[in-house]
C-alpha cells in the first residue's frame, strides 16, 4: 500500500527561487538596499510571535551592518502593563479565555512610538526595526515578514521554554501558554499579518533553527494565488496523549520510538502548514496565509460571507489502538461560546470510524430516564479523584465497525473508546472541549488534566439521549443509502452530519472515476478506502495531486468540479468522503 505522504510540496511555477540560509539571505537584503540609492534605509522585519529575535539579531544582522538596531517590544508596554490590560480576557482558567479583538497600536504609548520614530532620524545608513508593530513606529523602505505556523510555536512553547509575546512565563505551563496565544496574541498578529500582506518585499521562513529560507514578495503572493485555484493537502503533525495508540506509527511510518500517537492533524489550517517549493527552495509558511489572501477564490463567496476569512472545517484523527477512552466530553451550545468566549460558532462534530476491532466502542448521549441533577453531581464527586464515576449506569456506549459515522452536535455527551481510529470531521473551533470525566488520569506532563464540570452542565442537553441518538446521530456502514449520484459505477451516499450542523458529509464509492462538485463551498476530504487516487481537472488548469489511503486534501471552491480517479487496484471499490458547508 503507497505511504502516507509526511511532507507534501507544492511546486510553484513561473516564480524566482529563493534563499537559503543566512548569507544567502543577506546578499539579497543588501542588493535591495542598495537599489533604494538613499542615505537612510529602514528594514523592517515584522514579526509573528514566537520567531526567533535572538538568531537574527546573531545571526543575521551581522551579515548587514546595520547603524542602528530597534527592537519594538522595548517601546511596547510593559510586561505588567500588557498583563493588567489583557486580565480580563486571559482569565485565571488553565484553558479558557475570551476572544479578544485588540490591535497592536493599543499596546504602545504614544510617547513611546514619538521616540522611535526621533531615534530612528538620528541616523543615516541602515536601520533595523524588527518585532511586532514595525510599520507602527517606523516608515519602512523594505518590509520583511518573518513567519511561524502555530504548530511550531506551541512547540517551542513546550519544549524550548518559549514565553508568549510581552511575558516573562518561560514557566509556565504549556496550556496557559497556548490558551495566551489563542485567545490574545496570534489574532492580533493576524490582523497585522493581513493589512501588511500585499506590502511585504520579501517573506521570512523562520521554522527550521540556524536555516531561514526567504522568498520575495511578488512571487510568494503568486505562490498564494496559485494554491487557492488548485487541491493541495497540509503538512500534517502528530502528538502523544495519555489515550494515544499505535495504528497512526505503523501505517503512517512515524517515529517509533514515541509511547504512542493519539493525534494526528492533517486538515486543520489554523495550526497546520503548507510547503511552497520555489524551484527547490522551500517555504514553510501557515495554511491560513491563504485563507487570509485569497479567502473567495478558497473558501467560496459564500462560505467567505459566512465566515469570514475563517476556515470552517477541520479534520484530525484521534488514535486508541492499544490506547484507551478519551475524556468523556461535551461541546458549547453556540450562545454559550458566543457570549462565553466571544467567538462565532461552536464545535460541532461527528466521528467517521476508520479502523476498527471487536473491542472498539463509542461514548454518545445519555442513557434514557438520566437526570441532569444526578448526572453532574456524579461528575463533580469524581473530581475528587477518591470515586469512580459509574459511566455504564448514565453514558451509552455502541459497538462500531469500519464506515459506521455518528455525528456529534453541540451539547451531546460524547466520548472515543479503545481500539479504534477516528476521523474527526469538526468545525474549526477546536479549544472548546469540556472535560467531564478523564478516568482518573494525569496528563503527559504529570499534571491533572483540568475538567470543567460548570461549563459541561451549562451545557449538557439531556434530551440527547439513547433514543435521540439512534433516530438522530448513527449511520451504520451497513445502512441502506440512496444513491444520489447519476454516474454510472458510482455510489454517492450522505453520510452525518446532523441537520443542526453546517457542514454537510458525502462518501463517494467507486471503481474507476468520479466527478464531484464543490457544492458552493471549498471542499476537504479523505480517502477513507482504497490505496491511492488522482486529483485530476476537468479542463487541464492544475496538475494531478496523488492521494494515498488517510491522507487528507482541500479542494478550493474556485475549482467547481474536479475527477478523482482510482490509480490503485482497480478491482476494489474505493471510498472518499467529502465535507463542505451547506448552501443553506
Amino acid at each position: 500500500m503507497a505511504k502516507y505522504n509526511l511532507r507534501p510540496e507544492i511546486n510553484i511555477k513561473d516564480t524566482l527561487n529563493g534563499f537559503s540560509g543566512f548569507e544567502d539571505i543577506a546578499e539579497e537584503l543588501i542588493k535591495m538596499i542598495d537599489s533604494k540609492k538613499k542615505d537612510t534605509v529602514v528594514l523592517a522585519i515584522e514579526s509573528y510571535p514566537g520567531v526567533n529575535h535572538s538568531e537574527l539579531k546573531n545571526d543575521l544582522f551581522p551579515l548587514l551592518l546595520p547603524n542602528k538596531t530597534i527592537f519594538t517590544d522595548d517601546y511596547a508596554f510593559t510586561v505588567e502593563e500588557v498583563q493588567e490590560r489583557i486580565q480580563d480576557i486571559i482569565t485565571e482558567d488553565r484553558v479558557f479565555g475570551i476572544l479578544s479583538h485588540y490591535n497592536i497600536e493599543q499596546f504602545f504609548h504614544k510617547k513611546s512610538i514619538e521616540k522611535a520614530k526621533s531615534e530612528i532620524e538620528k541616523f543615516s545608513g541602515l536601520i533595523i526595526v524588527y518585532g511586532m508593530g514595525t510599520t507602527l513606529l517606523s516608515d519602512p523602505d523594505i518590509i520583511v515578514y518573518a513567519d511561524l505556523p502555530r504548530w511550531e510555536i506551541q512547540c517551542r512553547y513546550r519544549d524550548e521554554d518559549l514565553e508568549n509575546w510581552k511575558s516573562n512565563n518561560a514557566d509556565e505551563d504549556k496550556l496557559r501558554k497556548y490558551k495566551r496565544g489563542y485567545f490574545f496574541e496570534w489574532g492580533m498578529a493576524d490582523r497585522v499579518k493581513k493589512n501588511i500582506l500585499n506590502k511585504i518585499d520579501y517573506l521570512l521562513d523562520t521554522n527550521i533553527k540556524g536555516y531561514p529560507k526567504m522568498i520575495d514578495g511578488a512571487s510568494y503572493r503568486k505562490g498564494l494565488f496559485q494554491v487557492a485555484q488548485a487541491p493541495f493537502r497540509l503538512v500534517p503533525f502528530f502528538d502523544a496523549s495519555v489515550w494515544g495508540g499505535q495504528w497512526m506509527k505503523e501505517e503512517f511510518n512515524l517515529n517509533d520510538q514515541m509511547k504512542n500517537y493519539g493525534w494526528a492533524f492533517d486538515g486543520v489550517p489554523e495550526e497546520n502548514s503548507i510547503i511552497l517549493n520555489f524551484d527547490g527552495v522551500k517555504i514553510e509558511i501557515p495554511a491560513m496565509n491563504v485563507v487570509y489572501s485569497h479567502p473567495d477564490e478558497l473558501l467560496g463567496p459564500k462560505v467567505r460571507w459566512r465566515f469570514g476569512t475563517s476556515f470552517p472545517i477541520r479534520f484530525d484523527y484521534l488514535d486508541t489502538m492499544g490506547g484507551g477512552n478519551l475524556s468523556l466530553q461535551v461541546h458549547p451550545l453556540v450562545e454559550y461560546a458566543q457570549e462565553t468566549f466571544g467567538i462565532h460558532y461552536t464545535q460541532d462534530e461527528s466521528y467517521y470510524i476508520l479502523e476498527a476491532t471487536e473491542s472498539s466502542t463509542v461514548y454518545l448521549g445519555v442513557k434514557n430516564g438520566t437526570k441532569k441533577h444526578e448526572l453532574i453531581s456524579e461528575l463533580r464527586k469524581a473530581t475528587s479523584g477518591d470515586y469512580t464515576f459509574p459511566d455504564e449506569k448514565y453514558i451509552n456506549t455502541f459497538p462500531v465497525k469500519k464506515h459506521d459515522h455518528f455525528s456529534i452536535p453541540a451539547g451531546t455527551v460524547h466520548c472515543g473508546g479503545p481500539d479504534t481510529v477516528v476521523l474527526e470531521i469538526s468545525a474549526t473551533p477546536n479549544i472548546f472541549t469540556f472535560k467531564l470525566w478523564d478516568w482518573g488520569r494525569t496528563g503527559l506532563d504529570g499534571i491533572p488534566r483540568p475538567v470543567h464540570i460548570d461549563h459541561g452542565e451549562a451545557n449538557i442537553l439531556i434530551e440527547r439521549d439513547t433514543d435521540f441518538v439512534l433516530e438522530n446521530l448513527v449511520s451504520n456502514a451497513n445502512d441502506e443509502f440512496e444513491n444520489i449520484s447519476n454516474q454510472e459505477g458510482v455510489q454517492t451516499e450522505r453520510t452525518g452530519l446532523n441537520e443542526l450542523e453546517f457542514i454537510e458529509t458525502q462518501r463517494h464509492w467507486f471503481k474507476n472515476s468520479v466527478i464531484i462538485e464543490t457544492h458552493e463551498s471549498v471542499n476537504m476530504l479523505n480517502l477513507v478506502e482504497g490505496n491511492s487516487i488522482l486529483v485530476e481537472s476537468l479542463t487541464d488548469d492544475f496538475d494531478p495531486l496523488s492521494i494515498n489511503y488517510g491522507e487528507t486534501f482541500i479542494v478550493p471552491e474556485s475549482v467547481k468540479k474536479y475527477k478523482l480517479t482510482n490509480i490503485g487496484d482497480a478491482n476494489k471499490r474505493i471510498a472518499v468522503l467529502q465535507a463542505f458547508v451547506r448552501n443553506l
